[in-house]
């Protein structure tokens, strides 16, 4: 089966991402308002060098940007990201749950 992901493998970046707690995080915190790396760093138990190499992934999977707002650089969630990969996720469930309804059939009729 063919897992959409918009191609070159976007949507097994962003749960490669997303498979570290600390990112998850970071993400979570970002979703409420857009924050410094130095203020994530003071919230979060990580250093300020770790919250960097983490972000960098996020912004690399689409899950977050930055822009520069005098001398520091804020980040916020892309949210948009997120629901292009529930949309992809919705689609393999789906195809699931069709795949799963057929066995069934089958099974009630006996034909197996």
């Amino acid at each position: 089966m063919s897992v959409p992901d918009g191609g070159g493998g976007a949507t097994a970046t962003v749960f490669a991402a997303l498979g570290d707690e600390t990112r998850w995080a970071v993400l979570v915190r970002l979703g409420r308002e857009p924050a410094s790396a130095s203020a994530l760093a003071a919230e979060l138990p990580v250093t300020r060098q770790a919250i960097g190499k983490h972000l960098e992934v996020l912004r690399a999977a689409g899950l977050v940007e930055s822009h520069r707002r005098g001398r520091e650089v804020v980040y916020r969630a892309i949210g948009s990201r997120l629901d292009e990969v529930g949309r992809d996720l919705q689609r393999v469930a789906e195809a699931w749950d069709r795949r799963l309804a057929a066995v069934k059939e089958i099974a009630e009729r006996g034909d197996g």
